[in-house]
């Protein structure tokens, strides 16, 4: 489990296709930047740009991922170097600065619109008409593996097809300290929908599909 709340901003270094080549996926050797590596061991998962992976390899600045060709299938910038966000799991001893996130992407979406509005910046997105359901007004949304509130949604019919926009208002501050900064029009990000929404989703689904029948020993 993750917060959204990013730790660092690392650099992929390198992009290695496994030994079964690239349907298999690839190794990716990631510098930490400042995030502390000292308590990582083989095994324990680091969020990337809002995927969870697993540290098959460490230094004590830089540490290795095995991303599957599903994953890489299913998200982005995580086949090609450059900065990504990243975050250590979560502890029972941390606070949750953020909301419960699970690393696990759940669609891509379209950047339309990232513009400076005053003090702060504008981030306008298309989602899959899917997530509709689980976006809302003053919800949270991870960005690339950062933890965000909806501060506009509305269901539209584009060229594209059916989409779900939603906006947020970056503070400079998730600017400065996220990988964000580099996003423009048409940059595609990966998006993790509320972990509660998509229990209550679930809930909702199979009560009406129950007919509201309660189980009995």
């Amino acid at each position: 489990m993750f917060t959204g709340i990013v730790a660092a901003v690392g650099k992929i270094s390198s992009v290695k296709p496994l030994e079964a080549g690239l349907d298999a996926g690839v190794r990716l050797d990631i510098d930490a930047g400042a995030l502390p590596l000292g308590d990582v061991a083989l095994g324990d998962s680091i969020a990337i740009n809002g995927a969870c992976m697993t540290v098959v390899a460490r230094t004590d600045t830089a540490f290795s991922v095995d991303v599957s060709r599903e994953s890489l299938n299913c998200t982005v910038g995580l086949d090609a170097p450059g900065e990504v966000n990243l975050e250590k799991a979560l502890t029972l001893a941390e606070r949750l600065g953020g909301h419960l996130v699970s690393g696990h992407v759940d669609g891509l979406g379209l950047v339309q619109r990232f513009e400076a509005v005053g003090e702060s910046w504008e981030l306008v997105i298309d989602a899959p008409r899917e997530l509709a359901k689980f976006l809302a007004f003053k919800g949270s949304v991870v960005v690339n593996g950062v933890s965000l509130t909806v501060n506009r949604v509305e269901d539209l019919e584009t060229t594209d097809g059916k989409v779900c926009r939603f906006s947020i208002n970056l503070i400079p501050h998730t600017i400065s300290v996220t990988t964000l900064k580099h996003l423009r029009a048409g940059s595609k990000v990966n998006l993790e929908i509320d972990l509660i929404a998509r229990y209550v989703e679930r809930m909702i689904s199979m009560s009406g599909g129950l007919g509201g029948a309660q189980a009995t020993a």
